[in-house]
């Protein structure tokens, strides 16, 4: 079987696994929700302060939803000899880690991308921030995929203490929320911040396979 089909088939496994459990995907959208209604009872009914706080606060629930997910990135697959299974049909651990990386983005953190424009109108964010939000997303996500990838793995290597990733993920996405929201706020500087956001998504994209994949390795020796 070529290379090309395995990577299929992975996709479709995981199209199913993640389908199969769409509640899950439901549950991190509801506490999104439910979360910016709590903030919006917090704050009060005032139009202005909702608009000057709704983009950190949706930058900073996407984040804590985020890492809800997070356990479940390799745990599964890892507990059910599913990763040992794709090394043993070549696929390396590092391209193990990429595709991993990729299948969290398209499943666990596009689904958030249908719902940035309802929380933004419940935040009275205005219409013409909304677009430049979304960019915001499409990168800084990408990066928490990547970043998640490394925590996940290396709760592999500590399982008494599965928070650990999470807060690892919370303190490495403290620059990406702030060129994020940094985007929306400054327009003269719009360019400028979007190179550094794709910058920092490039070296996460490049650090992601060698350490998460040093860590699924050390994992399964440690297992055998």
């Amino acid at each position: 079987m070529s290379l090309l089909k395995k990577i299929i088939n992975f996709y479709y496994r995981e199209y199913k696994l993640y389908l199969s459990g769409f509640h899950d995907i439901l549950t991190n959208i509801s506490f999104f929700f439910i979360s910016i209604f709590i903030f919006i009872f917090s704050v009060g009914p005032s139009n202005e302060q909702l608009s000057l706080l709704g983009i950190g606060i949706i930058w900073t629930l996407l984040l804590l939803s985020s890492t809800l997910s997070l356990r479940k990135f390799y745990q599964d697959d890892f507990e059910s000899g599913n990763i040992v299974l794709l090394y043993i049909n070549g696929f390396s651990l590092e391209l193990i880690s990429l595709l991993k990386t990729f299948s969290h983005f398209f499943f666990v953190q596009l689904p958030f991308l249908l719902s940035i424009p309802l929380a933004s109108i419940l935040l009275n964010i205005p219409f013409e921030k909304i677009y430049t939000l979304i960019l915001s997303f499409l990168i800084g996500s990408a990066i928490l995929s990547s970043l998640g990838s490394i925590s996940s793995s290396m709760n592999l290597l500590n399982r008494k203490n599965y928070l650990l990733g999470s807060v690892i993920v919370i303190l490495l996405s403290i620059p990406v929320i702030i060129f994020s929201v940094g985007i929306i706020d400054q327009n003269e500087n719009f360019n400028s911040l979007v190179s550094i956001l794709v910058g920092i998504l490039m070296i996460t994209f490049a650090i992601n396979p060698w350490a998460s994949g040093a860590c699924l390795k050390i994992a399964i020796e440690n297992n055998q």
